[in-house]
């Protein structure tokens, strides 16, 4: 007897649809680009392949600055996110066993915290809410776009969502797929880097003591071990090791994958419980060559990619997006083609040597820190007495790591008048 399957489902197929801005990718920077485009005017859709629930659910924090601090207060998010992540009042920086403890602290800033530490589906919560409520925003989950045709003032493409296919016209397409994009990849859009000899450990801790809202980044000779308080008396750990190392260290049982963390984490916060199981991902450093081509710009992750020491990399990927939008409102207002290569390439100056600068600091940072050749070693301690003894020197790696040097951009700017007015 021969066994008969269903036929599949006829796709249905729906009217063309045309937007000024579609991004591709509904993660925290593409819904950041979107939410910074509601007041453009623009008509823009955002096409993400997970539901809105498996989007926001990613068990990650980050290390958030103040200038993604200012930014969400300029999309007007800051009352659903700043109650609910944790703002540093203190980042201790140290070489291991080093008794030099570089401290950061508010002051430095001239700001209310130094940091922060900020859930993912805090982020995406907040961000989500925005751009759904928004009348000239189409947020499509568990859909895709694939791309047919770039030419002359629009791009063609295929719109695949629950309902059906549609094709979508669109002025400009946004890369916000992530690292391994494929609209890069698609556009032949080359980059320059390397895989580092590292792999990143992430797990989230509850301590018997009171972390105090402090900050750690440690560097120990096989990598730094970050300390990330978060609401709730929680902390991230974020545990650079060489790759072989990490692998053994992610098979070793709870009691001895516990014992191995504390030994790093220190004493100072009492016992710890592991609250989520630990997870591993490679570390790279990624620079496109570029980041437009007519009809097309890279933004976050699809366009770079960086060591995590220092919590960089969705910090330079906001402001891209803050960056993006502030380039297309503009020329919207002017009447000039989004796409065209002469509008896009503002963004790219702006933005592609910035995160060079940032680029450049971090892998500088992680190898400087990452060896015992004693040359090195009395260099890098020697920068961390300058840092803890000269005040202005202080405050500019602090300006830098928070992203406060440069061309700010102006929801940022805008967004810190609204804190320090208290709105």
């Amino acid at each position: 007897m021969t066994a008969t399957h269903p036929s599949p489902l006829p796709t249905t197929t729906l009217p063309p649809r045309t937007v000024d801005v579609a991004i591709v990718g509904g993660g925290i920077v593409g819904l950041t680009l979107a939410a910074a485009l509601r007041p453009s005017g623009l008509r823009v859709a955002v096409i993400e392949a997970q539901t809105p629930e498996g989007a926001a659910s990613r068990q990650r924090a980050y290390a958030f600055s103040p200038t993604s601090a200012d930014i969400m207060k300029g999309l007007g998010l800051w009352p659903q996110v700043g109650p609910n992540i944790c703002h540093f009042r203190q980042v201790r920086l140290s070489d291991g066993d080093h008794p030099e403890v570089v401290k950061f602290s508010p002051q430095d800033l001239g700001d209310d915290s130094v940091f922060y530490g900020a859930e993912h589906g805090v982020l995406m919560t907040a961000l989500q809410g925005a751009v759904q409520a928004a009348a000239n925003i189409d947020y499509l989950s568990e859909s895709t776009l694939t791309v047919s045709e770039r030419h002359g003032e629009r791009v063609i493409g295929t719109l695949t969502t629950p309902d059906g296919t549609r094709t979508l016209d669109a002025a400009l397409v946004v890369a916000a797929d992530g690292k391994q994009s494929p609209l890069r990849r698609q556009a032949n859009i080359d980059a320059f880097g390397w895989q580092y000899w590292q792999s990143c450990i992430t797990t989230v801790l509850e301590p018997e003591g009171d972390h105090q809202a402090t900050a750690y980044e440690r560097f120990w000779p096989s990598g730094p071990f970050a300390i990330l308080p978060l609401p709730g008396g929680r902390c991230q750990v974020v545990w650079t090791s060489p790759h072989a190392e990490a692998q053994a260290i992610l098979k070793l049982p709870e009691a001895e994958f516990m014992a191995e963390l504390e030994r790093r984490y220190g004493s100072q916060m009492g016992k710890l419980k592991r609250l989520t199981p630990p997870a591993l991902f490679p570390v790279q450093l990624m620079q496109c060559d570029r980041y437009v081509q007519p009809r097309l710009a890279l933004v976050g992750d699809a366009a770079h990619s960086c060591h995590p020491v220092g919590g960089q990399g969705l910090n330079m990927g906001l402001r891209d997006a803050a960056a993006l939008a502030e380039v297309l409102t503009a020329a919207h207002q002017t009447g000039e083609d989004l796409g065209s290569i002469a509008v896009l390439r503002r963004y790219e100056r702006w933005r592609r040597w910035e995160n060079w600068v940032i680029l450049t600091f971090t892998d500088t940072l992680t190898r400087s820190f990452s060896n015992q050749i004693a040359p090195i070693v009395a260099l890098r301690r020697l920068g961390l007495w300058l840092l803890n003894h000269v005040p202005p020197l202080r405050h500019l790696a602090l300006r830098l790591m928070t992203g406060r040097l440069g061309w700010v951009p102006k929801l940022a700017r805008e967004g810190r008048r609204v804190g320090d007015a208290g709105i």
